[in-house]
């Protein structure tokens, strides 16, 4: 082989290398950013791109995916004079590379180390409590500080999201404590306004059933003044129906001489009984008379018949 023959081979791998090393393949969702001559030129996005050979190169690549980056623990003292550890998780996406690869050295590093400076900040504004319950304020303060610092570097940060918040032993036993107690007051709450209901609801059935019987009762006596105002009713029309009945009976013949026979045998009769229930009796002087007494109630009845209109005579002419 001749020397000509060798240079033309290398030759002809140089001009292979050169020309390999001047094709670039961008993943979708990347950026490249190209330098000629060590000054930018261009931003290279997804796809097949040809740089010029030797003096153009890629001097940054940058990924266009949404970056979770890890904000290691760190301590932070409360409003309340607390040592807590915090840590979290940023995320954050690179919205302008060429900002990304000329505004700062390492956007990652400094985003992280701002969010642990506000972290910090936020944490000693707070009382020990309020940390637990603000994790949502914590959060949107620290997106809001990052993202306005981050704005020059062309990063965008979306989120952050508080992973622990890690008290000392000794405030953890003393919370325990506090929420053992809290627990126990809420039971000793929950059992009182049971026992309150549960009196509630027995004065209100003893009241409900002293109402329902008091109506019973009313309705009874209702019914029994009713019932007794219909039996004296009654008792009234069969009297009066007797009395009448008695009446015509006494105007008929030989009914006036019956009312005395029954008379007498009533009178008769009541002295008896009289004689059996007591020892003592007052008789009347004409106890013997029976006939004159019958006679003179007789006459008494006789009175009470009414008497016939009289006949008026004409006068004569």
């Amino acid at each position: 082989m001749t020397v000509l023959n060798v240079i033309w081979i290398g030759l002809f791998i140089f001009a292979f290398v050169v020309l390999a090393k001047s094709i670039r393949v961008v993943p979708q969702r990347s950026a490249f950013i190209v330098e000629r001559l060590g000054k930018y030129k261009k931003t290279l996005t997804a796809g097949f791109h040809v740089l010029v050979p030797i003096a153009d190169r890629v001097a940054y690549k940058h990924t266009l995916k949404e970056q979770a980056l890890d904000v290691a623990s760190q301590t932070c003292i409360t409003k309340d004079n607390i040592s807590v550890e915090v840590d979290g998780i940023l995320y954050l996406q690179v919205m302008d590379p060429m900002k990304s690869s000329y505004g700062i050295d390492d956007y990652r590093f400094a985003s992280t180390q701002l969010a642990q400076t506000t972290m910090r900040s936020i944490i000693g504004r707070m009382e020990l409590d309020k940390t637990f319950e603000e994790r949502e304020t914590i959060n949107v303060s620290i997106v809001n500080a990052v993202d306005k610092a981050s704005d020059p570097w062309g990063v965008k940060v979306t989120r952050y999201e508080v992973k622990n918040i890690t008290p000392p032993q000794s405030i953890k036993d003393a919370m325990e404590k506090q929420m053992r107690a809290e627990r126990e007051k809420r039971a000793l709450i929950a059992e009182s306004e049971g026992d309150r209901q549960a009196k509630i609801n027995r004065a209100d059935g003893d009241r409900q059933e002293l109402i329902a019987r008091s109506e019973g009762e009313k309705q009874r006596r209702i019914n029994e003044a009713e019932g007794r105002a219909a039996e004296i009713e009654k008792v009234a029309v069969a009297t009066a129906i007797g009395l009448k009945k008695i009446a015509l009976a006494i105007n008929e013949k030989g009914g006036a001489d019956a009312v005395n026979l029954r008379i007498a045998e009533q009178y008769i009769g009541e002295f008896g009984n009289l004689a059996k229930e007591n020892n003592t009796m007052i008789l009347p002087s004409n106890l013997t008379d029976i006939g004159g007494l019958v006679a003179t109630i007789g006459k008494v009845l006789g009175d009470t018949k009414p008497k016939a209109p009289k006949e008026v005579k004409a006068p004569k002419k």
